[in-house]
Formats: structure tokens, C-alpha cells, sequence
């Protein structure tokens, strides 16, 4: 086993900015990896790219990275929200998919140490977010001690 790092996963949805930003806050989250394809839609409201930056280094005091290659296609995606693809294809999909763009040697312990992967899903049991972590911990000689902020 390498070395241990805490990291921590949200999703924005089902929280206003007043809980999701105290949850930053009070994980001393030092940089916000944003896993989502599409970080700037509407109906992403106080989790819109611009104004997330903005409130997260004001607020907290953390950085904010866009980590697209952590995200699904949008075929998949779609395909799985619209009910065409059942959760377990759509995580052997995404996994092979990590494996395939080798995700455990572009993304640097430093990034994910207090790191937290943000996503639109209020839970993780149903989001790529935590199928991120499991790959890397079984991918990498990284050991992450994840958190789920809900």
C-alpha cells in the first residue's frame, strides 16, 4: 500500500450553498475536483464553473480543478439517465472507460490529497464520483480514505 490520503466526494443537488459550502469548509477540502462533463449548465445554479471558483476560494479558501476525464461520455451518461442502461452496465462502462484513459497516472496524489470530487448526485452509491475513488484505489498504489459529504 502507498500512502494514505483522505479525500472527500459531494454532489451539489438536494443542497443550498449554505450546507454544501460548510461542508467544504468544515472538511478543510483544500482543492475541489469537479468530475461532472458539464460544469456550466443552468440548472447547476450556485455550482455553475464562474461562480463555484468564486465561492469556493472566498468561502473556503480552496481551489477549484475541472477534471473532465473523470467524467463519463455523454453517451453513457445519457443513456443511463434516460433509463437505456441499467447501473451495472454503466459502471463496467465507466471503469473500463478510466481504464482506458489510464486516469491513475494523469491525476497526481498531490490533486487528490483533501481533494474533493464534486458531482450533481445528492448520494454516491448511484454516481461515477465513487467509482473514481475505487478505480484509483485499485489501480494505483494511492490508498484513499474517502468520505461521502451528504
Amino acid at each position: 500500500m502507498g500512502k494514505e490520503i483522505d479525500i472527500y466526494t459531494i454532489g451539489f443537488t438536494k443542497k443550498n450553498a449554505s450546507t454544501f459550502f460548510g461542508f467544504i469548509k468544515q472538511s478543510d477540502v483544500k482543492t475541489l475536483i469537479d468530475v461532472r462533463l458539464n460544469n456550466v449548465s443552468q440548472l447547476a445554479g450556485f455550482a455553475k464553473r464562474d461562480d463555484l471558483k468564486f465561492f469556493l476560494k472566498e468561502l473556503c479558501g480552496t481551489d477549484y480543478v475541472h477534471s473532465p476525464e473523470l467524467a463519463p461520455t455523454k453517451d453513457m451518461l445519457n443513456a443511463y439517465k434516460k433509463g437505456d442502461m441499467p447501473w451495472e452496465i454503466y459502471e463496467d462502462k465507466f471503469l473500463n472507460l478510466m481504464g482506458q484513459r489510464n486516469i491513475e497516472k494523469s491525476i497526481k496524489p498531490a490533486l487528490l490529497d483533501h481533494g474533493c470530487l464534486l458531482c450533481s448526485e445528492h448520494e454516491p452509491h448511484l454516481c461515477h464520483r465513487r467509482l473514481v475513488v475505487e478505480y484509483l484505489n485499485e489501480h494505483s498504489d494511492i490508498d484513499l480514505k474517502v468520505k461521502h459529504l451528504f
